[in-house]
């Protein structure tokens, strides 16, 4: 399981060394791709394996279920962190998320997310109230 926040640099070629606690588990290859809010998923190859098994799953006749797959699967890219634990952002990945140099990565579960810092900060500011207010159940069974 990815948890906690960490702030890496993007170097000048576009690589971002990954956080030391998430080496092991990513250092065998990951899939990044675009994920909301403009920030970018990372999973591990098995972990996207299963994911895009589910988005297949989805009915081709459901309009939001096609566009959610396309945007998800032609934005994925396979890379596999090189002997200093960096991996290479590709270029439209960069640019969706609008990442450069301050990164913020931060464990999201099954999946790592990636955010410029500046977006990641103006995020939290927004949901911050809204989280420590929350009185109805959010996610079924949890509170």
């Amino acid at each position: 399981m990815f948890l906690g926040t960490y702030a890496p640099k993007l170097d000048e070629k576009g690589r971002v060394i990954l956080p030391a606690k998430f080496r092991d588990e990513l250092s065998p290859g990951i899939v990044m791709t675009r994920g909301q809010e403009n920030c970018l998923y990372v999973f591990t190859t098995r972990e996207f394996e299963a994911f895009a098994e589910k988005i297949g799953q989805a009915p081709l006749s459901d309009k939001a279920a096609r566009s959610y797959a396309r945007m998800t699967l032609s934005g994925a890219s396979a890379e596999t962190p090189d002997k200093q634990n960096r991996v290479t952002i590709p270029a439209n990945l960069r640019s969706y998320a609008g990442l450069d140099r301050d990164l913020t990565v931060i464990g999201a579960g099954t999946r790592v997310e990636i955010w410029d810092s500046a977006a990641w900060e103006r995020y939290l500011a927004e949901q911050e109230t809204s989280f420590a207010n929350t009185s109805e159940e959010v996610i079924p069974g949890l509170i």
